[in-house]
């Protein structure tokens, strides 16, 4: 639906469409990804011109809408301390134990304008398979002895689209280091280390993100290399980066 009416619109009309579940979802790769009611679910369109910092850098949107997903609970105040963390390149995650929703981006250039879908979920409310935010929110309320309340689906949708739109303000202002020293505050690699390839390959410590939001790592021996998105998946299960 949104494919189909965000050309017709005026370009500084936001749009976006949320969904109470998804039976149909898009993954990485072709995957289907079904999300049961409980999830926030939606699919944004914005605009970027090419020729901006964010235009010249597309990649690097996952990287905002991610860190947005992850701020839209810890910029809440009580809530800075959930332990809410977004993996490279595009999954919000439960310290590095799991995976709670992911964002998927697709772009379009017409003359010099970027169109861009950017769908993102993230389980607010249901404790199966996995974990959910308002499941953290409890623990923690066990833990440090505190009251916080769990959190909706919509409020956190609402809540990650104004952070996103303030993300990509200071990015279009200041480029990339105007966000990287916030990203990194809630990613889960800093200095993990990891074999290229395959378990026999070469060993590497994790740098961070260039630029353009590739991965970086420190290939021994060789210096810091970048890895793309496109190609590789970063396997916490096995410490390693792999090809797809």
């Amino acid at each position: 639906l949104i494919g189909r009416l965000m050309f017709e619109l005026p370009e500084e009309m936001g749009l976006i469409a949320i969904a109470v579940r998804q039976t149909q979802g898009k993954g990485r790769g072709g995957n289907v990804w079904l999300s049961p009611m409980g999830c926030a679910l939606s699919t944004l369109h914005i605009t970027i011109p090419l020729h901006s910092n964010l235009g010249q850098r597309i990649p690097f949107i996952q990287h905002l809408v991610s860190l947005a997903v992850v701020e839209s609970v810890r910029s809440i105040p009580g809530y800075e301390d959930i332990d809410l963390r977004v993996k490279w390149p595009n999954d919000i995650y439960y310290s590095d134990l799991m995976k709670l929703g992911g964002v998927l981006v697709n772009s379009t250039l017409i003359e010099t304008t970027f169109h861009i879908l950017i769908g993102f979920g993230f389980n607010v409310n249901n404790s199966n398979p996995t974990i959910c935010i308002n499941d953290l929110i409890t623990r923690f309320n066990k833990e440090e002895g505190t009251e916080l309340k769990h959190l909706t689906e919509d409020y956190l949708i609402a809540r990650t689209v104004t952070v996103l739109e303030r993300l990509i303000d200071t990015f279009q202002e200041k480029g990339p280091n105007g966000i990287l020293p916030r990203y990194y505050k809630y990613w889960v690699h800093s200095g993990k280390q990891v074999h290229l390839h395959s378990e026999e390959g070469p060993t590497a410590w994790v740098v961070g993100i260039d630029d353009y939001g590739f991965l970086q790592v420190h290939e021994e021996g060789k210096g810091v290399v970048s890895v793309h998105p496109d190609g590789n998946s970063f396997d916490m299960l096995r410490n390693l980066i792999v090809p797809k």
